[in-house]
């Protein structure tokens, strides 16, 4: 029941209201509004600031027009009551929030200055519940009549919020950003600068990691829409896999929508790309449908008008996404009406449940209808933001309730309140039958989502492992089972226990290649921790099956079954908790995976995961079997026999073994005068090198050949001289004169690529795979091979192009070699000389080219010649580098429509190799691929490799990578080179050439090549005898091409 008016207080407030609307100066004003500030405090808040119409009369008087005297008293007042009423002023006083903010535009420098304190008072009270609140006041003070002050002061108070209210801004934003953004284009520069000041204030209290990074660009292009095609660059090459929820669509739609207006077909197809990805992760259909529809015209324009296919496709792809997700046009609504019922029909329970509470806690008074909406508000803003905690339910409660019934019995409003929202949030969250939990010590419950290279491969799934059980993982390939094992060795799964609670271990084939000359007992003791523990060690060791000889062996000497021994047990010494084991049964005979199951199955303590494609293996050592199901991890009781009878269609994960990933090298091309594969095509011959500035040789007298057929492993310590001697190979470097000698085939071509070879692509992140291998061969080519220590012209080579030579009597300097044509044995050269017209071009023989000092001059020219002659194969369009790369495992989302910067590192790898092998090479050269391939890519490249018509050399310390492909083996050792191995038992295979019949050029129009061949003699007999045949049955002779 309302407390009713003291004549004498209304007589006082009169006077007070009138002496601070009339004081003569601020200093008496200021004392009239403290004075009344005191009086409205004896009276209580909850009567002073309802029975006395104080705050409507400082309202009017902040509208005086001419006196602002008055405008100024009525700031003070509001500062005033504010200040000394404290939290239970908020019900009353919060709700006139914009007559202060409006006076942040007064013409009158005190009048604004009074403005801003009030303001400031005005927002110390409110905890961050009162957002809901704040929010609409704020922006009722952005629409377009109102003075520009005005705006900035709004403009200011919201970014303020985000400071100490975070999540609840951020479950405001959809509200927000579409008013704040209007900002960005006002007409005066101040409101402009402070829109985007809060703009950047209020998005960062978003808290999806995979919007975040992008937040400047996405309010960039608010600001400038010239910004949108880079920022859809920029987020097409984002992997989402955190849930999509209201704040990231509000800040996300408007950028998608400009996306769709683009004319660029590139743009518009990243921006279906985001919108598939991203729209997968909407959970809530009720977001989807508030926000998704407005982005279907623009899909449908695509599909409708757009005359490629393949964005046709993927904008079909994007519409089903939206569709799925409940935000297509054609999804049932509620009628507006009936949605407004249902809320207000929501917020009456809420005011109805606070004043039973009020009763049932012994109040005596009910609340004042001000009071009752103000606190609801904070209840609504805590439940529908699962706020459960006793401190903020209390906050929201007590400073309003006490003025009533007061503070003792305020105190215990919070908890039947809690308890009630609790259990209706128990309802509202149903969660269907109650998971089947196994008994036994809990290891880990976390809830996570995971993604690799542009893919989502789990989506807030849980995981929970139960120690001393043994897990099989299992899904079709590229579900992404190895890369979960990694990301929880890596410490990247959110909600795994951290290392320091929980030690997991990654048991794998993963030797380093500084540790393969070490033997078993010192590979284990170079780690420190262990050296403390050496009689532990050995006996561990021991345990599974090393004796003396084997502790003695080399690391790198071992076979595949010791090596997952050796690994195991230094695991079991690491004091494992979890087992992490990829394809642990790979390389390994029958009896060293029965002895495998034989011990995992003795870890009572340990808990194991396990990925295999041998399902025997699974059957017998796992306990569940967890399974990839629509980007979710379910757990299945049992072993795979087990699990394969409740879910059949898993049979054909294990009926086919091979890898999905297959790459295909392109074939060689004829080299001429190579009749055999087994003829040399490349040799050093008695090279020593050493470095420039160095004294100890690193080479010494090395003499090797390699031809196509050539399959060859180079192994070796570390230091001792095995990439030196490949660089000197491939040109990287150069032998000096006098220190032996390297010779290829004029026309050969060697694809090289380098441990280290990510500085290439490094340098054109921004362009795509696609147009990368374009512009790298654009000129006919390899533009990466200009910089190769072969190119490079030393002061002497340059003097000696200098120097005049006698021709024909005459002395002519050099300018350029233009052509080369075939003698005898070699080949001839025409050399254009300075000044001097074509005319005057002469030929001649490499010899003499080499004595004049041209020797790199003439090989650059080789391999210019011979990269023309890789080229012609094939042309240099978009879709014929994507079909190259595809090749190589580089699928064409990729290859052509994500720029490098967004792919992972083994992608980066795919585009570096296939990039090396566009010119169709005929020696591959790779240097340790297995340090930056994957096992998948690694079966993939072994396959290729064996199906290359050209010659492979590779510099790897994995001996069983190279074991299967290389029978012949390059062992470098202190600059010393021993050749062991014979080459691969198969009969000499002779090379025919054959001409290209067909030759298809840019826009994919095929035209017969007209064959240059000489004929044989038995050809030209057979020829004049069609002619003849034909003059004698037509009468008839026909021309060349005709007969041709």
């Amino acid at each position: 029941m309302a407390a009713k008016a003291d004549p004498k207080v209304q007589s006082q407030v009169g006077e007070l209201i009138a002496k601070l609307t009339a004081g003569a100066s601020t200093e008496e004003r200021t004392s009239a509004a403290n004075e009344l500030a005191a009086v409205v405090k004896t009276a209580g808040a909850h009567v002073g600031l309802t029975q006395y119409g104080i705050l409507d009369a400082l309202k009017t008087a902040s509208v005086h027009k001419k006196l602002a005297a008055q405008r100024e008293g009525a700031a003070l007042g509001f500062s005033a009551l504010v200040s000394a009423l404290g939290h239970p002023a908020e019900p009353y006083v919060i709700p006139y929030l914009p007559v202060v903010i409006e006076l942040f535009g007064d013409k009158d420098k005190e009048v604004r200055a009074a403005a801003e304190a009030a303001a400031d008072a005005m927002f110390k009270l409110p905890g961050r519940f009162s957002v809901r609140t704040l929010v609409p006041l704020l922006l009722s003070q952005l629409t377009n009549e109102k003075k520009w002050q005005t705006k900035v002061a709004a403009l200011k108070y919201l970014g303020r919020m985000s400071e100490h209210s975070a999540s609840q801004v951020c479950a405001s934003l959809p509200a927000i950003l579409p008013v704040v953004s209007g900002c960005m284009w006002d007409t005066k520069p101040e409101v402009q600068v402070a829109a985007k000041e809060s703009m950047t204030q209020i998005t960062g209290t978003i808290d999806n990691i995979d919007i975040v990074p992008f937040l400047p660009a996405l309010i960039g292009c608010i600001a400038d829409p010239l910004e949108v095609p880079e920022c859809v660059f920029k987020l097409a090459a984002t992997t989402f896999v955190t849930e999509v929820q209201a704040p990231t669509l509000a800040i996300m739609i408007p950028l998608l929508q400009r996306g769709l207006a683009e004319r660029k077909p590139a743009v518009l197809r990243q921006t279906c790309v985001i919108i598939d990805n991203m729209c997968k992760l909407v959970e809530n259909p009720a977001e989807a449908h508030q926000f998704l529809p407005p982005l279907f015209p623009g899909i449908d324009r695509i599909i409708e008008i757009q005359a490629d296919p393949e964005l046709r496709g993927v904008a079909s792809r994007a519409k089903a996404t939206l569709i799925r997700v409940g935000g297509g046009a054609d999804v049932e609504t509620e009628d507006p009406e009936t949605v407004a019922a249902r809320k207000a029909a929501a917020h009456q329970e809420f005011i109805d449940t606070l004043n039973k509470t009020v009763k049932d806690v012994g109040g005596a008074t009910t609340l004042d209808a001000q009071t009752s909406e103000y606190v609801v508000s904070h209840l609504e803003a805590m439940y529908d933001t699962r706020v459960f905690n006793t401190p903020d339910w209390h906050a929201a409660t007590v400073a309003f309730t006490t003025p009533f019934i007061g503070e003792e019995k305020s105190k215990a409003l919070a908890k039947p309140l809690l308890a009630h929202y609790v259990a209706m949030d128990k309802l509202r969250e149903k969660v269907g039958k109650e998971e089947d939990l196994e008994e036994g010590e809990e290891l880990c419950n976390c809830e996570f989502s995971l993604a690799y290279g542009g893919m989502i491969l789990l989506n807030n799934t849980k995981l929970r492992l139960v120690r001393g059980q043994r897990y099989g993982l299992v899904g079709p390939n590229g579900a992404g089972k190895s890369t979960l094992m990694r990301a929880i060795a890596n410490g990247q799964l959110d909600g795994f226990p951290p290392a320091d609670e929980l030690k997991t271990v990654f048991v794998e084939h993963n030797l380093q290649s500084e540790d393969a000359d070490l033997s078993v007992l010192d590979f284990i003791l170079s780690a420190e921790h262990m050296m403390a523990q050496k009689e532990k060690v050995e006996e561990t060791l021991r345990d599974v099956g090393f004796d003396d000889e084997r502790l003695a062996q080399a690391v790198g000497s071992l076979s595949g079954g010791w090596k997952m021994k050796l690994e195991l047990a230094r695991a079991m010494l690491e004091n494992a908790d979890i087992l992490l084991l990829d394809e642990p049964t790979n390389h390994l005979d029958v009896a060293n995976v029965t002895w495998l199951v034989n011990y995992l199955t003795s870890l009572t303590t340990v808990t194991s995961m396990i990925v295999s494609h041998d399902s025997g293996f699974l059957d017998r050592s796992c306990t569940n079997i967890v399974h990839y199901e629509n980007r979710k991890l379910k757990t299945y009781r049992g072993n795979l026999s087990e699990f394969v009878k409740q879910r059949p269609e898993a049979k054909s994960y294990y009926e086919l073994s091979a890898a999905t990933i297959k790459f295909k090298f392109p074939e060689p091309g004829f080299l001429e005068g190579i009749k055999s594969k087994d003829k040399a095509i490349l040799k050093m011959i008695g090279v020593d090198f050493t470095y420039p500035g160095g004294t100890k040789p690193t080479l010494h007298k090395i003499s090797l050949q390699c031809s196509l057929n050539s399959r060859v492993a180079v192994i070796g310590p570390n230091g001792a001289g095995k990439s030196t001697m490949i660089k000197l190979l491939t040109g990287e470097l150069v032998v000096e004169e006098g220190k032996g000698d390297v010779w290829k085939h004029p026309n050969l071509r060697v694809a090289y690529v380098a441990q280290h070879a990510f500085h290439h692509v490094e340098q054109h992140l921004d362009k795509t795979p696609n147009e990368y291998i374009r512009w790298r061969y654009q000129y006919g080519e390899d533009r990466e091979s200009l910089v190769k220590a072969a190119r490079q012209l030393t002061p002497e080579e340059e003097a000696a192009l200098k120097k005049p030579i006698a021709i024909e009597d005459e002395k002519r300097l050099f300018e350029e070699l233009v052509g080369r044509r075939k003698a005898k044995r070699s080949y001839e050269y025409e050399v254009k000389w300075m000044n001097r017209p074509h005319d005057d071009n002469t030929w001649h023989s490499r010899d003499r080219l080499e004595m004049w000092g041209f020797e790199k001059l003439v090989n650059w020219f080789d391999e210019k010649e011979a990269a023309k002659e890789g080229m012609y194969a094939r042309p240099l369009t978009q879709k014929g580098v994507e079909k190259h790369l595809d090749d190589v495992g580089l699928a064409a989302e990729f290859a052509t429509h994500a720029r490098i910067r967004g792919l992972s590192g083994g992608q980066k790898v795919k585009v570096v190799l296939g990039a090396a092998m566009w010119n169709n090479p005929h020696m591959l050269v790779l240097d340790e691929p297995t340090n930056y391939l994957d096992r998948d890519s690694l079966g993939a490249l072994a396959g290729a490799i064996t199906d290359f018509g050209g010659g492979v050399v590779i510099i790897s310390h994995n001996r069983e990578f190279t074991g299967a492909i290389c029978p012949e083996v390059w062992n470098v050792d202190a600059g010393h080179l021993k050749i062991e191995g014979a080459k691969r038992d198969m009969p000499i295979e002779k090379i025919e050439q054959k001409e290209q019949e067909t030759v298809m050029d840019a826009f994919g129009n095929v035209t017969k090549v007209k064959s240059k061949r000489k004929l044989t003699r038995k050809e030209l007999k057979l020829k004049e005898k069609r002619r003849a045949d034909r003059i004698k049955s037509t009468g008839e002779d026909f021309d060349s091409d005709e007969e041709d």
